[in-house]
């Protein structure tokens, strides 16, 4: 057995870590649940942080008190808590958005029972802060966090719904054994908050409002990062049409062999270019959609709710009303994949036509080209007939100047009879040596 020395003194015994192990492994422990005790007053601002830097976010929160000497460092892992006199502030940087969680004990003047509360007075943090926060608000949400009776769920609920000044809520327990309700009219008030309400029993552990508070401030967050694909739909609604109509018609004309196809060509490549730069500019907000409905799906299944009769749960207004949406942004999704793909497969049908028209072209060149060369071989063998006939002659006028002077050294015999015997002779020969010519020539151009 080793002694606690020795078990102090552990030695490594693995090869070396991954550059990234260590990042990945604390990945899980990047935004852990915080610690809530009720009752709690939760302010929540989201806020887009295109072209905001981690700078300009450390100088804002620079402005909390005590937080002068705060260092960029410390911003590294999107993740922040600082812990100030009378709340604590988390800050998060997402990809698209940073959010900004002050939490508060909540008054005893706005308890459950009270007649909708004025809470943006009551955060602890000033108003000036809360307006500088940089970027473009999405969400906000004023969340109380009180203790009620769940055993007359009848009376808690009446004291709910004034609290929210008598206006229809959505509401449902939440937990497999109903240890709480939820309750949210999904309305931005005059001070630019949404609220929400938590009722849970006395005795409650801190651990559960805190995971509560997180899965209701995200399902609210993804749900408008979701719609945000819903504004792309109705930008390029018109161009989708009116790029179907434009393809109809340049399909109509490809069938009517009207225009040349250079033109054609021109106008389809033209109406690819638009489409693809739709899908371009487009396909990460598609994509962004679907996740950020995935997961407002699964926080929603992990508030695991039951309905509490004359009320809507929170998970049937999101499908009611979240659900036409996104299917929306999908269909207008595929209806852009699939006039690409039908554009797609007009230039092919055009590229065929041009295929083809070439062909056609190219089999008239060459049957201009064989009548050519068949012309050229029979002026060849004309000319090669004459030549034989020219050579011949040259060679029989040799041959009887030859007889001559034969005759004139006294040797018996006719010169012209001898010429003309020699004829067929010579025409032989020069005829062969011609093709004896042609043959070699012919074997040095297939070798």
């Amino acid at each position: 057995m080793r002694t606690p020395t020795e078990a102090l003194s552990v030695v490594r015994v693995l090869p070396e870590d991954d550059s990234l192990r260590m990042l990945l492994h604390n990945e899980v422990h990047a935004r852990p649940t915080p610690l809530i005790r009720m009752p709690a007053l939760i302010a929540f601002v989201a806020v887009l942080n295109g072209g905001i830097s981690r700078e300009q976010e450390l100088e804002h929160l620079r402005l909390l008190p005590g937080q002068e000497g705060l260092m960029l460092d410390r911003l590294s892992e999107n993740f922040l808590r600082l812990t100030l006199e009378t709340c604590s502030v988390k800050w998060e940087r997402h990809t698209e958005f940073t959010r900004y969680t002050v939490v508060q004990t909540m008054p005893e003047e706005v308890l459950l029972g009270a007649q909708e509360p004025q809470l943006i007075s009551l955060i602890a943090v000033n108003a000036q802060w809360l307006q500088g926060i940089p970027g473009r608000v999405i969400c906000a949400i004023e969340l109380a966090m009180l203790h009620g009776d769940l055993d007359q769920p009848g009376s808690t609920l009446e004291l709910a719904r004034r609290w929210f000044g008598g206006r229809p809520v959505v509401a449902s327990l939440m937990g497999s054994n109903g240890h709480s309700f939820a309750m949210t009219d999904f309305h931005v008030h005059d001070d630019g908050f949404e609220r929400m309400l938590v009722v849970a029993p006395s005795g409650t552990p801190d651990t559960r409002p805190g995971r509560i508070a997180q899965r209701l401030f995200e399902i609210e967050t993804y749900r408008m990062m979701a719609l945000r694909g819903l504004v792309v739909v109705k930008d390029i609604g018109s161009m989708l049409t009116q790029s179907e109509q434009a393809l109809a018609e340049i399909t109509t004309r490809l069938e009517g062999k009207v225009e040349s196809d250079p033109q054609l060509l021109e106008a389809l490549v033209a109406l690819a270019a638009g489409v693809e730069r739709a899908i371009a500019l487009h396909n990460f907000r598609f994509s962004a959609t679907r996740a950020y409905k995935s997961l407002v799906d699964q926080r929603i299944n992990e508030l695991r709710e039951k309905i509490i009769p004359g009320h809507q749960t929170i998970g049937e207004f999101m499908q009611r009303r979240l659900s036409p949406a996104i299917a929306t942004v999908a269909a207008t999704e595929r209806r852009l994949t699939s006039l690409s793909q039908r554009i797609s497969r007009t230039s092919a049908l055009l590229r065929t036509k041009v295929d083809i028209a070439t062909e056609e072209q190219n089999q008239l060149l060459l049957e201009k080209l064989t009548r050519g060369q068949e012309m050229q071989l029979r002026l060849q063998s004309t000319v090669e007939g004459l030549s034989i006939a020219a050579i011949s002659y040259y060679v029989v006028s040799l041959l009887l100047y030859g007889g001559k002077a034969l005759k004139s050294a006294g040797i018996p015999i006719n010169p012209e009879v001898a010429a003309g015997a020699l004829i067929p002779l010579v025409l032989w020969a020069v005829w062969r040596t011609t093709q004896s010519i042609h043959r070699k020539f012919q074997s040095k151009h297939l070798s």
